[in-house]
């Protein structure tokens, strides 16, 4: 199987798993990951999703360029090949998504580590978009969510020279929340996905959806959705058992709506 889809209690696992060419993506992966995307997006009762590449290698090194069915640029190939489907394309899902990132992150690799709201990365892990070197365009997100992650300088040096840094790096630019060892790095991402799960899940769609409209709208209109969602939140029987738990001194039992 070129990927792995694990769903336990409020947690969902998606891992790449073509370990042996460092989780390249060609058409096989590319139609699983999206529809492990897509079927995460649509589990009422799934709250959060780690991502993650098997093996030590790699998370990810973008698209398997030796596939004989990707002639030329896969950025162009797939522009008029409605088949080659993937989440950095704009999927959206208003859920919490975690990057477990061991390994190399390169290319489309980055472009999908971009996708989530937290990325934590071994001790081993390497960054980069390369694809500038091969005169190809890293069209699966980076130009448009770097920068909405980094300042626009370092955006601009990751994508002009693609050259690849490491962990430390990633961690002092803000591009990755935390570096740890390699034997860490799950039990670490697990537990982060455990105490997000654990809060209300309307709530926690609320606040991301509020989080990504935020690059868009103007503050006032901003403040405006923020109003609107806090008062749409309020109204749930989840805000309701958390108010009702904390005066009760008990943890509280969200059911998600």
């Amino acid at each position: 199987m070129v990927l792995l889809y694990e769903k336990k209690d409020k947690i969902a696992t998606i891992t790449l798993n073509r370990p042996d060419v460092m989780n390249a993506i060609n058409r096989q992966l590319a139609q699983a990951l999206f529809d492990a995307w897509v079927d995460f997006a649509e589990d009422p009762g799934m709250s959060v999703l780690i991502i993650t590449g098997a093996g030590e290698k790699a998370f990810c090194v973008g698209a398997d360029l030796k596939e004989k069915e990707l002639k030329g640029d896969v950025h162009i190939t797939s522009f008029w090949d409605g088949s080659f489907r993937l989440p950095m394309r704009g999927a959206e899902l208003f859920k919490p998504v975690i990057a477990a990132i061991n390994g190399h992150c390169l290319g489309g690799g980055l472009e999908l580590a971009l996708l989530a709201d937290i990325r934590v990365a071994s001790e081993n892990a390497m960054f980069g978009q390369p694809e500038i070197r091969l005169g190809i365009f890293p069209g699966m997100g980076a130009t448009q969510r770097l920068p909405r992650t980094l300042p626009y300088n370092l955006a601009a040096e990751i994508l002009f020279t693609g050259e690849r840094f490491g962990a430390a790096k990633a961690l002092e630019i803000g591009l990755v929340n935390r570096v740890v060892p390699s034997h860490d790095l799950m039990k670490t991402v697990l537990s982060v996905a455990e105490t997000i799960s654990n809060n209300a899940p309307l709530a926690l769609r609320a606040v991301k959806e509020a989080l990504l409209k935020s690059y868009d709208l103007p503050l006032d209109q901003g403040l405006r959705l923020e109003g609107l969602l806090r008062r749409i939140v309020g109204d749930t029987e989840d805000a309701q058992e958390g108010v009702k738990a904390f005066m009760e001194k008990r943890a509280p039992r969200f059911k998600g709506r």
